[in-house]
């Protein structure tokens, strides 16, 4: 367990520390070169009954293809080692908070002193996992999801960091970057004044476009859950989500014929999106044996409020250990913008949208929290809320949040990406507006190789190419300037890809391809995005072999090679995803994805024993993703008489 201090040595003001902490981790590793294309996010929600159109309506609005043009994070494996990481401790006689900004900004501990427990689910050996909008997550603290339904794309980057001295003296953690899914500005201002008993966290959101932009956003904390750990909201009712049917209107206490605000009762993985009335206060609160656990208490901007569980099924438990290993078991309790997950609000063009945070221990009678009668426990849970921060309060510390949100930062402690800089310099470029960076600079010396090749372009240089990606028109206007540069005719055809112009894509990638002068690595990923292409208008037949010749031109490349082999079989070829294995570079067979592929391409070609060989060897795959149960159904199916091992057991139904 990271680090505490005992409640003997707390100061008795508030303090800002920049320190280090200790964690047993992986690296993240280099991210994946392959341009994200492909229309995998799209999926419309199944919505049943009890749900207002108006919900229905913003759950079928913002919804986005795919991430690009970011690129995806599974570079990582699970050889933790241990390593420091940069953290900021805020103090005060009452608590204790631990903020990663290397990390996505994680809220890591939240310490009460006069209990000595922690109210968040914290621990030592974070393990990254496929669970983030760009695969790379960890479990555990409070994170900041802003851009589609999923864990945001910083979730795993170093965010802009500094501290702010306001004019009353107050020192506050500043955080934030640019968002380039929406294009927007998001902060995060975090204080913790002397004597009080909750951390504060501002948030700020600016959209400087010309046009409204679809706009999602949850705060997620991760909380221990004990065998009488209980979610308390102010509502009867909620949206209800099994992840396997529709998303209904139900009884979160009466909900498949169990109590579901205890988590430990829930059977599988369930989201309860609480429908709390608008006139009432915003809160969740978690309560244990004692009557301690996390309360979540923001301004009336931040709408929503939720219950996540993994359930209790082998699935949901191994899930857990697998993202926290020897750590305990863990539930969630969010606040979001909207009611659901499920939905997008519109942030008008030019605006901004502000709201205040409040975290701390709820401190509930346990006796009437964890009583059979749900009104008594609500009333019960808001009376003491009310007194832990009176509603009014917070609701004024709002206007005094927006005028620190542009205050000038005092002291720099760290950078984040470079992408906000060249936005910068793009909006410059083409008259367009942008923020006032008085409070939230985005410096030239964020600026790194994955940024440098656009802002020459920006500056009229000869476009070299470039290992990252860029979207909008304005960069397609400049590429397409180019002329015959066969760089920019490579990246003008991925962004028609991103954006599903796929007739124009698969024009400009053969294009591309008669071309002698493009070099090997670009031939690769045109013809790994002209097979992407065909596959999405149902011609495998052609898509195939264009997956294969990719292979061949840049041959030491995992990450295009598990992915020619996954398409192969889904698209009916396993004897060529064999093929492709078979011309693996060494080191390959020691991948937990290359030697599962290679188990299913055998089961697939009827070559049963071999693949159960391999099962029975252990395939461990790193980047595994959220639900999946691939590994249990290829067991289930080439070794039909034996159970399936526990470590292969991650289905949540």
């Amino acid at each position: 367990m990271p680090e505490t201090r005992p409640p003997e040595s707390t100061p008795s003001e508030s303090t800002l520390t920049v320190t280090t902490i200790s964690l047993s981790m992986a690296e993240l590793g280099p991210e994946n070169p392959l341009p994200v294309v492909a229309a995998e996010l799209n999926q419309p929600y199944t919505i049943g009954d009890g749900v207002p159109e108006e919900l229905q309506a913003a759950a079928r609005y913002g919804q986005v293809p795919n991430m690009f043009p970011y690129r995806m994070q599974d570079g990582y494996t699970r050889e933790a080692a241990p390593r420091e990481v940069a953290a900021v401790v805020l103090e005060n006689s009452k608590l204790r908070a631990v903020i990663l900004p290397g990390l996505g900004g994680r809220l890591w501990e939240l310490f009460d002193k006069a209990t000595g427990k922690q109210l968040l689910h914290t621990h030592g050996a974070p393990q990254l996992a496929n669970i983030a909008l760009r695969k790379a997550w960890f479990a555990g603290g409070l994170e900041w999801n802003i851009g589609t339904r999923g864990h945001s794309p910083s979730t795993c980057d170093p965010l802009h960091a500094a501290i702010v001295r306001t004019s009353d003296g107050q020192e506050i953690l500043r955080m934030w970057e640019f968002e380039r899914l929406r294009e927007v500005v998001f902060q995060v201002d975090m204080w913790l004044p002397a004597d009080s008993d909750v951390l504060y966290a501002a948030m700020r959101i600016r959209n400087p476009n010309s046009h409204d932009v679809p706009m999602y956003w949850w705060s997620n904390a991760a909380i221990p859950e004990t065998p009488r750990t209980r979610v308390i909201a102010p509502a009867d009712e909620a949206f209800g989500s099994d992840y396997a049917t529709d998303i209904t209107r139900v009884r979160p206490t009466d909900y498949e014929g169990i109590d579901g605000t205890w988590p430990v009762r829930s059977p599988h993985a369930a989201d309860f999106f609480f429908d709390i009335d608008p006139a009432e206060q915003r809160w969740v609160v978690a309560a244990d044996d004692d009557g301690d656990g996390l309360a979540m208490l923001s301004t009336s901007r931040l709408r929503g409020k939720k219950l996540f569980v993994w359930g209790q099924g082998q699935g949901g438990q191994r899930w857990q250990e697998w993202l926290s290993p020897g750590a305990g078991p863990y539930a969630e309790i969010q606040a979001g913008l909207a009611r659901t997950q499920f939905e997008h609000l519109a942030l008008p063009a030019g605006e901004h949208w502000s709201w205040v945070e409040a975290y701390g221990n709820g401190r509930l009678d346990p006796e009437t929290s964890h009583g059979t009668d749900w009104d008594a426990a609500v009333a019960h849970a808001g009376a003491r809320l009310e007194e832990l921060l009176p509603n009014e309060r917070l609701e004024a510390l709002l206007p005094a949040a927006v005028r620190n949100a542009d205050a000038p930062p005092s002291t720099m402690l760290g950078l984040g990406s470079g992408w906000g800089a060249v936005e910068k310099a793009r909006r410059r470029r083409n008259g367009s507006a942008w923020v006032d960076e008085s409070g939230t600079p985005f410096a030239e010396d964020s600026v790194g190789a994955e940024q440098r090749p656009w802002l020459e372009l920006l500056a009229g240089q000869d476009f070299g190419g470039a290992a990252s990606f860029v979207a909008g028109a304005d960069w397609e206007e400049l590429l397409s300037a180019a002329g015959t540069n066969p760089e920019a005719r490579f990246h003008l055809g991925t962004m028609k890809h991103a954006r599903q112009d796929l007739a124009e894509a698969i024009a400009g990638y053969r294009e591309i391809l008669q071309d002698t002068a493009v070099r090997p690595a670009t031939q690769a990923l045109a013809r790994r995005g002209l097979a992407l292409a065909l596959f999405a208008t149902n011609e495998d037949a052609e898509g195939l072999p264009e997956l294969a010749a990719a292979c061949r031109l840049e041959p030491a490349s995992i990450p295009l090679l598990t992915e020619a082999m996954t398409l192969s079989i889904r698209h009916g070829n396993p004897a060529q995803a064999l093929e492709l294995a078979g011309r693996a570079p060494e080191g390959s067979a020691a991948v937990g994805r290359f030697r599962f592929l290679t188990a299913l391409a055998l089961a697939r070609s009827g070559r049963v024993p071999e693949a159960a060989r391999i099962l029975r060897d252990g395939v461990e795959i790193p980047d595994l993703l959220e639900g999946e149960d691939a590994l249990s159904a290829l067991w289930q199916e080439v070794c039909p008489d034996e159970p399936v091992p526990a470590r292969y057991q991650f289905g949540m139904h």
